[in-house]
């Protein structure tokens, strides 16, 4: 997951950095970091890309088309 996935997919479930933050258990300048695109631990990535997911998001992976996301149906 990179800075623009992290925004659009937010974006996409109506959270806030504070709410992503809450579900994710890290603080809300940690997400802040990610969508500047400043290196963050992988794990600390992972935690918030797990919170996302569990809000209902996929990710994709790039096809060509660039990386993105969208809901789950």
């Amino acid at each position: 997951m990179d800075a623009t996935q992290c925004k659009m997919a937010r974006a996409a479930t109506g959270l806030g950095v504070r709410d992503l933050a809450k579900l994710a258990n890290v603080s809300p300048d940690t997400v802040a970091r990610l969508e500047r695109g400043e290196t963050i631990k992988e794990t600390t990535i992972a935690a918030i890309r797990a919170a996302l997911e569990a809000a209902g998001v996929e990710f994709i992976a790039e096809n060509g088309g660039g990386a993105g996301v969208r809901l789950k149906k």
